[in-house]
């Protein structure tokens, strides 16, 4: 028979696993996020489902302190401000809100990424600070504040059901008095390594490799690789030709939330860069991309919610020579931002009002919004210029635009403020941008319905292609060049419901298939390449690479292949479909232009902690995160227990003692009485 281990740790207490913690974050002068103390925080539960409910935790209950059961649509900056300001409250477990909060829900800044975008009291002063528009006015900085509490998601409404049930067995008031022992309590650990700031944890981790064996470090910088390609090859180790021109589109592909690896990103970041993979793979089917006089590179950044780590870092990278293009050859830049939420299908064209005061970059510009809204003629996407008088939205352009002046524009669904009501939230899912399944399908049939989200970010996505072409001095008809709905909607399923699909399984390494989680998050983390980083790869390899007949070996070592031109493309050696006869894959090699380069903000690479000028941020180091919930004794029945116990300790010392001290009477064998000396 089966032997089953009943340890007494788990018949006392029940672990919470679906959980995700509030982690701590540090940049030059600052740590924000959330700590316990080094052997976790307990308290007596408390059920917050109404701020009324608040006042037991705050002044009425007898048994402080309380970890609080917070309901989603509670979890705002004022309550939390309350909580954080007395010694009663010992942690918080949050019960996400279902549905979203109708009035919105953003822990970001109203200014995102403010002090490390082109306007400064140097550039624009006018515009600096958000003083112009604010661009997120439902931002609440919760995200960026520092609590001395452990804050954890619940992200399993069973388990939330569980500690309910576990208050109102145990906690519940009843008639006004207080409850009797024993209570239902909790216990979150999520103690963190690093404090003050990134200058301080940085120099102590470096102080600690410098003279110790085995250094502990105690917090790492955000970091990960941007995915970039070309349309047409160009020569990754060499410099491209300054006479060369390239027209650099640009999206993020990261996001955040309160919580740590909780960020779907739907509208902030997944909208965007999936209507540019499919505006790539729209101009590779073009027939004559291979003649036109410029080149289009297709670029993703990572970690530019952070102030901009991936484009501050290739806006480095190409002023030091340390990238095949250089800022010169860069002949316009279009970025395409928030897309998904269009009102009246409208989609607004954001530029610099302070480049275009000169002439030369103000004809350039005028060129630029000229080609984009004669792309959407005959489409069902309406482009609109913004008002000369307002600034860019937060966005990658403007890192470029500190180096240069470059003419460029960046795509957006709003005019003025955000239209996404939950901008770096956990609530900035699928819904969030009306994607719509009918009942009953499966994954399969989920992953190929073609929803009303798709089909209208494929429209964008067939503008934004047309006028690249134009724009790359494409002379032929553009009604040809047309983004596939189909893959667009493979795309959302894949980034935003479910990364662990057949399309993804067929595009990816064999060696990398575990990547393949279950719900998709876009946060850019500290080891890398992440998730998405890798999918953003294969998926733009996919959709603009060629299939070639190279036998696996030569796929592996192309540089040992003849004709392979290794330094123009990459090759990768991926699982390919299921045999629909048998279980086995039919594995191939893709060669693209896909490459990846790094992400980590060159303060790290200067040794520039402080810096004002590049990202500082770091993610502190921990050593354990975990929840679980017990029933706990009164303190007179622990006291009682602890009391017995020194009291029998004590009893057993003593009768031990004189049972020593007379072990020679106790213990002495007795004489034989048979027994005669003689």
């Amino acid at each position: 028979g089966s032997c089953q281990g009943n340890s007494v740790e788990r018949k006392i207490y029940i672990p919470l696993n679906k959980t995700a913690p509030c982690v701590r974050l540090l940049n030059a002068t600052h740590q924000i996020g959330c700590q316990s103390s080094i052997s976790g925080d307990t308290g007596v539960i408390h059920v917050v489902e109404k701020e009324e409910d608040l006042n037991w935790v705050l002044a009425d209950g007898p048994h402080p302190p309380y970890m609080i059961l917070l309901d989603g649509n509670l979890f705002t900056r004022r309550v939390m401000l309350q909580l954080k300001g007395t010694s009663r409250v010992s942690g918080l477990a949050v019960a996400p809100a279902k549905p979203s909060p109708a009035e919105g829900f953003s822990p970001g800044l109203k200014c995102p990424n403010d002090g490390f975008g082109v306007y400064s009291k140097d550039y624009g002063p006018q515009f600096a600070h958000c003083n112009r528009t604010v661009w997120n006015p439902v931002g609440s900085g919760l995200s960026y504040e520092d609590f001395d509490f452990p804050i954890f998601l619940l992200e399993d409404a069973n388990e939330t059901q569980v500690i309910k049930q576990c208050y109102q067995d145990h906690n519940v008031p009843r008639d006004g008095s207080a409850p009797e022992y024993p209570l239902c309590a909790m216990q979150l650990f999520s103690h963190m390594h690093a404090v003050t700031s990134t200058v301080t944890c940085m120099r102590r981790s470096s102080l600690q490799s410098t003279f110790s064996i085995n250094p502990e470090i105690l917090c790492d910088p955000l970091l990960d690789f941007n995915v970039w390609s070309t349309l047409q090859p160009i020569n990754s180790s060499g410099k491209v030709d300054p006479e060369k021109e390239v027209i650099l589109v640009a999206t993020r592909i990261d996001s955040h939330s309160f919580f740590w690896n909780i960020a779907p990103g739907a509208e902030s970041a997944v909208s965007s860069f999936v209507t540019h993979l499919a505006a790539a793979e729209a101009l590779h089917k073009a027939s004559d991309v291979q003649l036109l006089q410029r080149n289009i590179m297709f670029t993703f950044f990572q970690g530019e919610t952070f102030d901009y780590i991936g484009s501050s870092r290739m806006v480095y990278d190409m002023e030091r020579d340390k990238f095949p293009l250089r800022l010169d050859n860069i002949h316009s830049f279009v970025e395409l931002n928030q897309v998904a939420l269009r009102t009246n299908s409208t989609l607004w064209m954001h530029t610099d009002p302070v480049s275009r005061m000169n002439e030369t970059v103000e004809v350039q510009i005028r060129n630029l919004l000229d080609i984009l809204s004669n792309s959407s003629i005959g489409t069902n996407v309406t482009l609109q210029e913004v008002g000369f008088s307002q600034p860019l939205p937060p966005s990658s352009f403007q890192r470029f635009l500190r180096a240069r002046h470059i003419p460029g524009v960046v795509l957006t669904d709003h005019q003025t403020s955000f239209q996404n009501r939950y901008y770096q939230s956990m609530y900035d899912t699928p819904e969030n941008i009306q994607m719509q399944y009918p009942e009953g399908l499966s994954p399969e049939e989920t992953l190929e319905y073609v929803t009303d989200t798709a089909k209208s970010l494929a429209e964008v996505a067939t503008v934004v292609a047309r006028a690249l072409y134009r724009l790359a001095g494409g002379a032929n008809n553009t009604s040809a060049i047309q983004a596939d709905p189909k893959t667009v909607t493979r795309m959302l399923y894949g980034f935003l419901i479910k990364m662990n699909n057949s399309w993804f399984q067929s595009i990816i390494k064999p060696d990398i298939k575990g990547i393949l989680g279950d719900v998709p998050q876009h946060y850019v983390a500290v080891s890398s390449p992440v998730n998405t980083t890798y999918l953003v790869q294969y998926v733009l390899a996919n959709l603009t690479g060629t299939v070639v007949n190279f036998t696996k070996d030569e796929c592996l070592n192309p540089e040992k292949t003849p004709n392979s031109e290794r330094e123009m493309y990459e090759y990768a050696w991926v699982q390919g479909s299921l045999d629909p006869n048998s279980t086995s894959r039919v594995p191939f090699c893709v060669r693209s232009t896909v490459r990846l380069s790094k992400a980590l903000s060159p303060a790290f690479e200067l040794r520039q902690w402080g810096s004002t000028e590049y990202s500082t941020w770091t993610e502190s180091r921990w050593k354990e995160i975990r929840a679980r919930i017990f029933l706990v004794a009164s303190k007179e029945l622990e006291i009682i227990t602890l009391v017995v116990g020194i009291a029998i300790l004590i009893v057993s010392l003593v009768a031990t003692y004189f049972i020593n001290a007379k072990a020679d009477v106790l213990f002495s064998v007795p004489r034989d009485p048979g027994a005669v000396a003689y």
